[in-house]
């Protein structure tokens, strides 16, 4: 009888062992999973912002939708500032400004229009981009909104909004980590997920991760 408990007992252990142990694993799993794919979704949310500011200051209010915006990218121009030589230490320390030097011919500045999608991003930026959440293996957008606020001191604020919530790009990983995740952002009156800007306060336009 002594020897069958002992046995139990050992089964026992090495069974509670291993299910810490993959406990442990599995969260570890989550966690590095995650930080990989909240990496990549913030760096688009953070191009969708630089889109949306660039957008405001051309139309002033940000786009209601991603076509709008991916339009804007592809069609619009933006000032682009060319810059050829630069003031010598010597120069400046006789006190010689940029704009005497560019009416000297010293150097060279020259504005052109450029299309706002490379200026912003660069040749070979694809626009269409924008909307989709940069995930592999999944098909999720972004959602984009935009608000009209009122300040504290009166003014009215153009404000947006443009998110994924952790239900639609962490479903595929370890269910019951996610539902700790969210009741910890729920229970903290936090956004669900990542978003950046927000269209019931004004915040600046900043990301919930900052």
């Amino acid at each position: 009888m002594r020897i069958t408990l002992q046995i139990l007992l050992v089964g026992a252990i090495v069974l509670l062992t291993y299910m810490c142990y993959n406990s442990i694993q599995g969260n570890i799993r989550f966690d590095r999973e995650r930080k990989i794919r909240q990496d990549a979704i913030t760096a688009r949310l953070m191009d969708i912002r630089k889109a949306q500011i660039e957008y405001k200051n051309v139309h002033g209010e940000h786009a209601g939708s991603f076509e709008d915006l991916a339009k804007f990218l592809n069609e619009e121009k933006l000032p682009f500032l060319v810059k050829e030589g630069s003031l010598t230490d010597e120069q400046m320390e006789k006190g010689m400004t940029e704009r005497e030097a560019v009416a000297k011919g010293i150097i060279r500045r020259d504005t052109i229009w450029v299309l706002a999608k490379d200026t912003l991003f660069g040749p070979g930026f694809d626009p269409l981009s924008l909307e989709r959440v940069p995930v592999e293996g999944t098909n999720v957008l972004f959602t984009l909104d935009t608000a009209t606020l009122v300040s504290g001191s009166g003014y009215t604020v153009k404000v947006f909004e443009s998110g994924v919530l952790y239900d639609s790009y962490l479903k595929d990983l370890d269910r019951q980590q996610l539902i700790n995740l969210k009741d910890e952002a729920i229970t903290a009156g936090r956004f669900p997920g990542l978003r950046v800007g927000s269209v019931s306060e004004i915040n600046n336009n900043a990301g919930n991760w900052e």
